[in-house]
């Protein structure tokens, strides 16, 4: 996925891209793997100023070595491979050597069983940053189908746990970060100030109380303190309507209450082109919106349109006004 997104990107006009992984490894893949393109690979160092080309891989090997890796498999060797090409990755934004982080899926299996105890991505890069892990949100972003500048962000206000553990802590100030995060980050993608809702958490939306008072005690209050900072906001709407009309144009920007209420819709409507952006941290970090897929591995079948539109996000986001980029950390 990634090597095709390498081959096939026209970021390479536009910014210098780098993939953090072992050589090895990448060749090992390219030559292996039916349907990619025929690439050359080169080692890079981290201060190597470069440009990229789409025939050319220019790999920045991790910091340390973990080893052979296990290929389509869930393995603590594959974990901590992921893990080292994070930290590396962390450290070339961190010493301004990149500008942008563009991670690929992780599997949650494998790094517990190389023994790091993080959810994913979002709370590892949040506690690298010096940060708690709900410092974090998780965006959504799935462009237009037509192309142009429209689409819908899905910022998650609860992350990686369980339904019942994300519904015991929710509150009205998780809702507000979450709902101010995606309102500075939009702009820079639409180019114009965004239409939000909020979801509800009950069915109905609670029904008046009938069916659960989190409503009228944790979202209400999280709607008027977003309308009170001039956004243009809705809710609580219940989510089984809300992102039908959110597909339709009527929102620009939806916060959804937990994973799976953000998650499922956008995958319905598009899981191949969406893109995972992390908000609240001082970096800018896209991904992904698709798991690790161990069975399509050397098979060459790997869709790598997600991966395409993040690095297009990515580099959006990374000249953005220094003003929006800020506004996702002083909003925590």
């Amino acid at each position: 996925m990634v090597l095709a997104a390498w081959a096939r990107s026209p970021a390479h006009n536009a910014a210098r891209l780098r993939v953090v992984a072992p050589c090895m490894l990448v060749e090992e893949t390219l030559a292996s793997t039916p349907g990619l393109p025929a690439l050359a690979v080169e080692a890079v160092g981290a201060d190597d100023p470069r440009p990229s080309r789409a025939d050319v891989v220019l790999v920045v090997e991790p910091a340390g070595s973990c080893g052979p890796v296990p290929r389509g498999q869930i393995s603590a060797a594959g974990g901590a491979a992921a893990i080292a090409a994070l930290e590396t990755a962390f450290a070339l934004v961190r010493d301004r050597h990149a500008h942008a982080i563009v991670t690929g899926p992780l599997n949650k299996a494998a790094i517990h069983a190389a023994g790091h105890d993080v959810p994913g991505h979002t709370e590892w890069l949040a506690r690298a940053c010096g940060l708690p892990d709900a410092a974090a949100s998780m965006m959504l972003w799935l462009p237009s189908a037509a192309g142009g500048s429209d689409g819908l962000g899905v910022v998650h206000a609860t992350l990686h746990e369980s339904l019942r553990g994300a519904i015991g802590r929710l509150a009205t100030a998780d809702i507000v970060a979450a709902g101010l995060r995606l309102a500075h980050v939009l702009p820079a993608l639409l180019g114009r100030p965004p239409r939000l809702a909020v979801a509800a958490l009950n069915p109905h939306g609670g029904e008046g109380g009938l069916f659960g008072d989190e409503e009228s005690r944790l979202v209400v209050p999280a709607v008027r303190a977003l309308a009170a900072q001039g956004l243009d906001v809705a809710g609580p709407l219940p989510a089984d309507t809300l992102f039908l009309q959110a597909s339709r144009g009527t929102f620009d920007g939806v916060v959804a209450l937990y994973h799976d209420q953000g998650h499922i819709p956008v995958k319905l409507l598009g899981m191949h082109r969406a893109v995972n952006i992390t908000l609240g941290l001082p970096l800018v970090r896209t991904s992904v919106a698709h798991g690790t897929a161990f069975d399509l591995v050397g098979t060459g079948t790997a869709d790598p349109s997600s991966m395409l539109a993040a690095i297009d996000v990515a580099c959006r986001l990374a000249i953005a006004p220094a003003a929006v980029r800020a506004a996702q950390v002083t909003a925590l």
